[in-house]
């Protein structure tokens, strides 16, 4: 299952099954779960954890030092959970000391050709990443959000679940859960209808998110303002609740 011209360090903890192709190197502090599948050229650095079941494709570098200047060699780490797909040529970096020191992924996600991911990032489940996407530091990315290609997220800025990004956008703000946003800077374009129809969302929810929308977005009301009446609406309609949590804890203040 290991190629002969993969390099594999000793101390790394390699599941039975794993397979790594030639050319490949995983370096000391590496562990890889049951059934995952890594191609030739592959750079994993540790302290990193991969979970099972996932597949990292040729030139991907997965766990290497962070690009931030103040980096000075800690043992910080990255963990990946399961059933993800990282394509050619994508960055994904390990925490910082100056955050909590780690980079989280979490599973059923992909990320398509060249994106990056750097230090101290969370990415929650089932995220699509287009190409060449890039997300900088401390970025927090919500399950099932979709960054269309060559999106650019600025440090700190959270995405809301099921957010969607049209290609191109570039995020210097929070993006609150369920809106699609597009444009440079990144503006509000509505709810990820489709999206959320996919997702099992009934029409009663559907119909009080796009109310929760306007809300926000369409009756020139400060935050707290918005916030009142979206707990009000939140009483009756449960998906509400975390556009409520967002906009109470968005460290950035989000997209106008």
């Amino acid at each position: 299952m290991i190629d002969a011209r993969a390099i594999i360090d000793p101390s790394a903890k390699v599941a039975d099954d794993v397979e790594v192709g030639p050319w490949s190197i995983v370096g000391p502090n590496v562990e890889i779960g049951a059934g995952t599948v890594i191609g030739p050229h592959v750079v994993i650095k540790g302290p990193t954890t991969i979970g099972k079941n996932n597949r990292i494709f040729q030139f991907a570098s997965v766990g290497e030092d962070c690009q931030d200047k103040k980096y000075a060699g800690e043992p910080t780490t990255l963990v990946i959970g399961d059933n993800n797909t990282i394509r050619e040529g994508v960055t994904i970096h390990r925490g910082t000391v100056q955050d909590k020191g780690e980079t989280i992924i979490g599973s059923h996600n992909l990320f398509m050709a060249n994106a990056h991911v750097a230090h101290d990032c969370v990415v929650g489940d089932n995220v699509i990443m287009a190409n060449n996407v890039a997300v900088a530091g401390h970025v927090h990315v919500g399950d099932w959000a979709i960054l269309g290609g060559f999106t650019a997220v600025h440090q700190f800025c959270h995405i809301g679940s099921h957010v969607m990004c049209g290609a191109g956008t570039v995020v210097l703000k929070d993006v609150p859960d369920y809106v699609m946003a597009t444009g440079n800077p990144a503006k509000p374009h509505g709810i990820n209808v489709e999206g959320l129809k996919r997702r099992g969302y009934s029409a009663d929810a559907l119909r009080d998110l796009r109310r929760a929308y306007k809300v926000i977005y369409r009756q020139k009301l400060t935050v707290d303002q918005a916030l009142d009446s979206l707990k009000e609406m939140a009483l009756k309609t449960p998906e509400v609740t975390p556009l409520i949590t967002f906009l109470e804890n968005s460290p950035r203040g989000i997209i106008r």
